[in-house]
């Protein structure tokens, strides 16, 4: 028995291990969080619910079907906390230091799973780009945690509690988790200006790629005084794509909302109303405001913001940034009739550009199919399921409200939805279709119509 298993998990690619790995977390997950121990007394959580509240927060989506307050115990918090962890990070991640820590030889079967988890090209460095990554990310969170707790002992009576929103805030943000333990999402803080900065900072950091922290922790740190750094193009990429998406999603929703939603408010109360929203669609979640307050123009803007989602190799979902700059640079090229993309003196390899558009078309008809069922199955109007579907896919947590209301099947949708988003669509991909087959012959070619 034991070597039939074996047999049939050696004949698993890479992707459909990975799969396999957060269906377990999600199971796992579930089980975790319907423990007595986990929830407030009294409060009962049936199975569909523990389940979406996990595959969420293993996918760091942060949709739920109930209030976190008021459901879960300071142990359920912690514990959710431990999953939004091991979600954001990465399973082969924490793994990786578990292997380490116990002394086991990270061979070649694991670094295939390192770098399909990873979304990584090439073998070398692996596991020092993991160590790395881990260090960063909860060097992030315990600063972010910190400054945080100190902060909210002035909105809490003692630092027990202040410590736990601080802590629970800055994991939530930096694995872009978007869940919360207030019952309101950051709308408590919606005039404090410095709790929203803090949030920022730290979904952004979560949402630009760990690649791009650990050449920017080199740039700092680690170069020579008379070495000229150079920053790879992945990074110059996916700042640069990051930073217009963030900047044209605040100028587009203030645009928008200046004679609606801003039209009582101050200028810079729109200012980070705008600037908020438009972070937390890369994935974060978390909101200033209810949502449902703006226009649909706006809620159409923020659902496509939460398609593209964050960059690869980051805690966030979505198409990613880099499937976006690369469909917009193709369409320029294309229509200059250029035969090569260039940038930044670099040429983009043409499969590359091939897998983008891979991405781009399978994510749309995903969440085309996903939009057309659940208004079949749903009783909500057509813009709350695109906002949600989005949401979903992006793995971003940011409802009109529906989410609870939501039929089993439904749920289930959506719970489908977050997965495919975090383990990305190249894998999902993967998963179906198997190992990757070598052709070795060809018909003849021959040219069809287009357009």
């Amino acid at each position: 028995m034991w070597k039939k298993t074996k047999e049939i998990v050696n004949k698993l690619t890479p992707a459909q291990m990975i799969v396999i790995y957060y269906f377990l977390a999600v199971t796992i997950s579930t089980i975790m969080l319907r423990i007595p121990l986990a929830l407030n007394p009294g409060v009962k959580l049936e199975w569909i619910d523990a389940l979406f509240v996990a595959v969420s927060a293993v996918s760091v989506t942060g949709l739920s079907t109930v209030d976190v307050s008021q459901t879960f115990s300071v142990p359920g918090i912690f514990i959710l906390m431990f999953v939004l962890q091991f979600g954001g990070i990465g399973i082969m991640t924490l793994g990786t230091f578990l292997w380490l820590i116990f002394g086991k030889k990270i061979g070649f079967k694991e670094r295939r799973l390192i770098m399909a988890d990873q979304n990584q090209a090439t073998f070398s460095g692996l596991v020092d780009l993991l160590i790395q990554l881990l260090k960063i990310i909860l060097l992030i969170e315990i600063i972010g945690g910190l400054v945080l707790s100190f902060y909210f002992l002035r909105y809490f009576p003692d630092w027990k509690e202040a410590s736990l929103h601080g802590i629970f805030a800055s994991v939530s943000a930096t694995t872009n988790g978007g869940f919360d333990i207030t019952g309101a999402s950051l709308i408590p803080y919606a005039d404090d200006y410095f709790v929203q900065f803090v949030n920022i900072i730290l979904i952004i950091l979560g949402a630009i790629g760990f690649p791009v922290l650990i050449e920017l922790k080199r740039f700092l740190f680690e170069r020579p005084a008379d070495y000229k750094f150079r920053f790879s193009l992945f990074t110059k990429l996916t700042s640069m794509t990051f930073a217009f998406l963030i900047i044209g999603g605040t100028i587009l929703i203030y645009l928008l909302e200046r004679e609606y939603f801003f039209s009582d408010k101050s200028w810079h109360a729109s200012f980070f109303y705008s600037l908020f929203q438009s972070v937390s669609t890369r994935s974060g979640g978390l909101s200033t405001m209810n949502v449902s307050d703006f226009t649909e123009p706006t809620l159409l803007l923020l659902s496509g913001l939460m398609f593209i989602g964050a960059s690869p190799s980051s805690v966030g979902g979505g198409i990613r940034t880099t499937t976006f700059a690369l469909n917009l640079l193709f369409l320029y090229h294309f229509a200059q009739g250029n035969k090569s993309i260039k940038i930044f003196k670099r040429e983009i390899h043409e499969e590359d550009i091939k897998k983008s558009l891979v991405v781009s078309m399978m994510a749309i008809i995903i969440c085309f199919s996903s939009i057309l069922i659940l208004i079949i199955t749903e009783r909500f109007t057509l813009i709350e399921i695109i906002f949600e579907v989005c949401s979903a896919f992006g793995t971003t947590g940011m409802s009109m409200g529906i989410t609870s209301d939501l039929t089993t099947f439904g749920k289930f949708v959506i719970m489908v939805l977050m997965f495919i988003g975090r383990v990305g669509i190249i894998s999902f991909l993967f998963m179906i279709g198997g190992k990757e087959k070598k052709i070795s012959y060809h018909y003849p070619k021959e040219r069809i119509i287009i357009g």
